[in-house]
């Protein structure tokens, strides 16, 4: 049995590894490799994947079975209805704090999974502002209407001098959202800033090698996507977005339904019942819309990935691509494990 894991003895290349991310492109291997390494090392998993938040919400995300859920405990999977929005600021915060939690268990955290967005958010850290609010900033423009703006800065200033301080009188822009973070919160905007500091502090003091799997050969991974979209159709991916539908309170506008495979299956089944159609009939676009948006998410994930000139990267189409990942975690936890 491995030792528990140690993050003050972790060391590879002179530093403490905190934890692992395990990333790439989608259908590039990732799940199947992590539950690979779960085997060899005390691991917990750490969902880096936006789709994956969501219940209800199975089959076209190609979530993890519930067999392979129970191999190794897995976090931040299922813990949204798709009504519900999860933004990469609640990701960063929450993938923290599990960072925290798993290593005081003596395990290890591996962070597993595509969106890009996740990870540069718990890497550099994102302000989590309160969202626009279009009744309340309309509100504050009519008040300023009617007193003017340089008013509404003498407003701003008892409020939040450190803030009005850096803006002109007649900054409308920003005096707006001052004042909007201010009475939707009633927390200064300067603080809000202040303690994204601090989180940004401890975030630039992480330690997590990136793995990423990326194919030598892109026909591999289009092959892969087209052959995955295939099976979710046969699995009964259809069936999972008409219940979603069945529902009544999901939209279009929700970012649980714009996830890929779901906008384009809804839009089709929204053209089929204008047409009469039967929901059988979209099958076939279905598929060749599918893997289309499909590739597409794979590019922007690798043109995200190469601006990462740290990561290690490693052939998720090579004969040894399972045999090359063990062998750098094996490098981070030599001394650890």
């Amino acid at each position: 049995m491995s030792k528990p894991w140690r993050p003050e003895s972790g060391y590879a290349n002179g530093w403490s590894v905190q934890a692992i991310a395990l990333v790439g492109p989608t259908a590039s291997g990732k799940t199947a490799a992590a539950l690979a390494l779960a085997q060899q090392w005390p691991i917990e998993i750490i969902s880096l994947d936006s789709a994956l938040v969501y219940r209800g919400m199975d089959i076209g995300t190609a979530k993890p079975t519930a067999q392979e859920l129970a191999q190794v405990p897995h976090h931040l999977i299922n813990i949204r209805d798709p009504l519900q929005a999860y933004s990469a600021a609640e990701f960063a915060r929450d993938a923290t704090q599990l960072m925290a939690d798993i290593r005081a268990r003596g395990k290890l955290p591996l962070l597993v999974g595509g969106t890009m967005l996740y990870l540069k958010a718990l890497r550099d850290g994102i302000d989590d502002l309160p969202t626009a609010q279009p009744d309340l900033r309309a509100e504050i423009e009519r008040q300023a209407s009617a007193l003017g703006w340089p008013a509404m800065h003498a407003e701003l200033a008892k409020v939040d001098a450190i803030t009005a301080a850096r803006l002109a009188p007649h900054d409308a822009q920003r005096i707006s959202r001052a004042l909007e973070v201010w009475r939707v919160s009633g927390k200064a905007l300067s603080q809000w800033f202040a303690e994204g500091e601090h989180t940004r502090a401890a975030q630039a003091a992480l330690t997590m090698p990136l793995l990423s799997l990326e194919p030598h050969n892109r026909a591999w991974l289009h092959g892969r996507i087209a052959q995955r979209f295939e099976a979710m159709l046969v699995s009964g991916f259809l069936s999972e977005i008409q219940a979603l539908r069945a529902r009544g309170d999901l939209h279009l506008d929700l970012p649980s339904m714009r996830c890929v495979g779901y906008r384009q299956a809804w839009e089709l089944l929204d053209s089929a019942q204008a047409s009469g159609l039967p929901p059988d009939s979209i099958l076939a676009q279905l598929q060749a819309l599918g893997v289309v948006a499909t590739r597409q998410l794979a590019k922007r994930q690798l043109t995200w990935l190469r601006g990462m000139e740290e990561r290690i990267v490693i052939a998720c189409d090579a004969p040894d691509a399972l045999a090359q990942t063990q062998s750098a975690v094996a490098r981070f936890t030599a001394t650890a494990l």
